[in-house]
């Protein structure tokens, strides 16, 4: 307890940082979040098995051609995914999050997809499972999502880490829809998160495996500590890499930052990856601002 005490003071003092000089770099901001929608696009698709690549989703989201076949699925995946980041970003402090936005978020995810299923949660005989998970029979959707919807308000004197967590783990074990809810339950994360004035995080798919194991601890013990370490190392390096940005730091690399001081690179990568120094993984790439 002691140890999670410690992140959730430390992402509170990193978001008073982030507040005191965002303050006239809305523009910067803004750059900032779009620069990244590529980004979580390509991740949230790829934990949910998308075959694109990071410079191949750019290349989608700016119409540019790509050098192989993809599938008009995988296309459509893409670009709705984007425009519910964007739209995400957008309307999330106007809007409190209610089961209408889920569905109207669900519905601009999975249009063109299978029109079929959009924007509805799964009725009669329809059933979805998640590796040995069965998700809850379509009867119960209604109940669940709204206890947990009721959950989370009332839980506001809680530490945002553990509300997202417990948030994320109940959508995604109640798994309300026959398809995209992975996808929606990682915007959700991020509606929440914004709405209630912290930054956006970026699930990463290395660490898929890890992620997953939250979802088994979850289904099995109802623990959350797992998806808890996921949130709070996400939006410490969120916050890291914006006010690297904000601060006007010289934005490096991690390798040319460890041979420039004489450090070990492994060694800042263990640290990197624990989030006790102030470094980011962008694109792929662990970058540190000095």
């Amino acid at each position: 307890m002691p140890k999670k005490f410690a992140v959730f003071n430390k992402i509170s003092a990193l978001r008073e940082r982030y507040y005191k000089i965002a303050t006239g770099k809305e523009a910067l901001i803004a750059l900032i979040s779009e620069a990244e929608v590529a980004e979580q696009v390509y991740n949230s698709n790829a934990i949910e098995n998308s075959t694109l690549t990071l410079e191949e989703t750019e290349k989608v989201l700016l119409q540019i051609d790509l050098d192989r076949f993809i599938s008009e699925r995988e296309m459509f995946e893409t670009k709705n995914l984007a425009r519910v980041v964007s739209y995400t970003e957008k309307r999330a402090k106007e809007q409190e999050l209610t089961l209408d936005v889920i569905l109207a978020l669900h519905k601009m995810l999975i249009a063109n997809i299978r029109d079929d299923i959009a924007g509805r949660f799964r009725m009669h005989e329809e059933y979805v499972r998640v590796g040995s998970h069965i998700a809850p029979a379509s009867k119960e959707i209604l109940t669940r999502l709204e206890k947990m919807l009721a959950e989370y308000h009332a839980s506001s004197h809680e530490n945002i880490i553990r509300r997202i967590a417990r948030l994320h783990l109940i959508f995604e074990h109640t798994h309300p829809f026959v398809d995209g809810n992975g996808r929606i339950g990682r915007v959700l994360n991020n509606y929440v998160l914004i709405r209630e004035g912290f930054v956006p995080i970026n699930i990463k798919y290395i660490d898929r495996s890890k992620y997953y194991e939250a979802f088994k601890e979850f289904d099995e013990k109802g623990i959350t500590s797992i998806m808890e370490e996921i949130v709070a190392k996400a939006l410490t390096n969120s916050y890291h890499k914006r006010l690297a940005y904000l601060e006007g730091k010289s934005i490096v690399t991690l390798s040319a930052y460890a041979k420039s001081n004489k450090l070990s690179h492994s060694n800042l990568i263990n640290k990197a990856t624990r989030q006790t120094i102030e470094a980011f993984l962008e694109k792929g790439i662990w970058k540190i601002g000095v």
